[in-house]
């Protein structure tokens, strides 16, 4: 599983997988959402999503924020394929406070593919760090860091408030 950079031509499902990232690095959620399966299934630490509607959506979210992208490795083949990647970006803690607090994400992200398009989509990172980052050292960040349920209770709430109010 290799993207082709060293030898010889890239995979074509390593250059879907470089088209995704450079489309989040330009901030282009409608090229991203290209890239996926109708029936696609993306998951991480807070994000569970069935179906291309969703991903699209979540996408279109975390493009509106100042999110780089610095992809380290691509290896891909005719069924997966392993990013490894740094997310950088700002969040705000709570929404009261305008103070916005930087996320330093190590992920490994690791995917499967149909008809050429991404099939599904696992993100891994270190969910005690990231909480630690986005939400801070108090109860909710440490609690958040050890308990799925309410990193997706959180991220559900937040999906579901940008896309009532910013309606395609």
């Amino acid at each position: 599983m290799t993207d082709g950079e060293d030898n010889g031509p890239m995979h074509a499902n390593a250059a879907l997988l470089r088209k995704l990232f450079a489309a989040l690095r330009e901030h282009d959620h409608l090229t991203m959402a290209s890239c996926y399966h109708p029936k696609a299934r993306f998951r991480d630490i807070a994000f569970d999503l069935h179906g291309v509607e969703d991903i699209y959506d979540m996408w279109r979210m975390i493009c509106t924020g100042d999110i780089r992208v610095k992809v380290e490795a691509v290896e891909a083949d005719d069924r997966a394929g392993l990013v490894k990647l740094v997310d950088d970006y700002t969040i705000s803690r709570s929404r009261l406070s305008r103070k916005r607090h930087p996320v330093h994400n190590v992920i490994k992200s690791r995917f499967r593919f149909k008809d050429g398009l991404i099939l599904r989509q696992d993100d891994d990172c270190d969910a005690r760090e990231w909480a630690r980052q986005a939400l801070g050292h108090g109860p909710f960040g440490f609690l958040a860091g050890r308990i799925r349920l309410m990193r997706s209770l959180v991220a559900k709430a937040k999906l579901a408030k940008f896309v009532g109010a910013n309606p395609e």
